[in-house]
């Protein structure tokens, strides 16, 4: 347990006009035990003048121009990853409040904001470490951060014909791929594009990185799983001689004289559960597995 004054720093999705109550509980919460707490500029406008919600002598900061013993998402897992990218290696736990349906990262509901302050404060929780996908380009340079909690996906831009991705592991050449692109995922992605396009669910915790196609023109192509110490280097072809990459759904064009190197990055995310937080019982609720579907 700890008396000490903590700072905590707060992102939210500026799009859901019904989280002003939770930010409410979750101020009163943090005043009580005379936290410092600091708001991310966009949100902060977002709740003084589109929610007209009193929040108190908080900080406001931009970007990732902040220090903090925490930091609180509150959104869905769009918005945690958000607040990952801003975080970046600073090694700050981060908690996920949703304030919409469950999330794989943001898993925690708002109903139980102040119980999760409380545990925070008395260390009943639980850090995991989650890898990053770390992204460079051997030409033009990627704007922006460079890495990738969830994925990197290599797409074709708008309605243009399917791209040719060159894969190489290790310096190993591994295939051509004619597709509309490829997904490189982390376990903590798994779930997300990946996974929609046939890619394997992947247990946090597991050292290893997916790499899955996007409506490949062969049905021969399967995903492919790799240590998460590989190299890969990805060349593309085009007709219109672009491509786009995306890191957590950011995305900016690249010509396709632009190779990409993609590694673990040298630091991972460290992700707050609570006591007893069970992985695959989020699984199943989110997969809806054992539902009856029959009508």
């Amino acid at each position: 347990m700890t008396s000490r004054k903590l700072q905590f720093a707060i992102f939210g999705n500026t799009y859901q006009p019904k989280k002003s109550a939770s930010m409410q509980k979750i101020l009163a919460c943090l005043s009580l035990r005379q936290a410092e707490v600091a708001i991310e500029r966009k949100f902060y406008n977002f709740l003084t003048a589109d929610q007209r919600i009193d929040v108190g002598s908080v900080k406001v900061f931009d970007g990732c121009d902040f220090e903090a013993d925490f930091v609180i998402s509150m959104g869905g897992d769009g918005t945690f990853l958000k607040a990952a990218s801003m975080v970046g290696d600073k090694q700050i736990p981060i908690l996920g409040v949703n304030m919409g349906r469950l999330g794989f990262l943001a898993d925690i509901h708002a109903q139980d904001i102040e119980q999760t302050i409380t545990a925070l404060y008395e260390g009943d929780y639980s850090l995991e470490a989650r890898s990053v996908i770390r992204v460079e380009t051997d030409g033009i340079p990627l704007d922006g951060y460079h890495c990738a909690l969830n994925d990197v996906a290599i797409l074709k831009r708008d309605n243009a014909s399917m791209i040719t991705i060159h894969c190489t592991i290790n310096g190993d050449y591994v295939a051509t791929y004619q597709a509309d692109g490829m997904v490189m995922s982390t376990p903590t992605g798994s779930t997300a594009y990946s996974l929609s396009n046939g890619g394997p669910i992947i247990v946090p915790g597991t050292h290893v990185f997916s790499l899955t196609a996007v409506a490949p023109h062969s049905l021969n192509v399967r995903p492919i799983v790799i240590s998460e110490d590989s190299e890969i280097q990805l060349t593309v072809e085009s007709r219109t001689h672009q491509y786009l990459v995306a890191l957590d759904g950011r995305s900016e064009p690249l010509p396709d004289s632009t190779r990409l190197i993609m590694r673990k990055a040298p630091y991972r995310v460290r992700v707050i559960k609570r006591a007893g937080s069970k992985y695959f019982h989020t699984l199943r609720e989110k997969m809806m597995w054992g539902a009856d579907t029959r009508g």
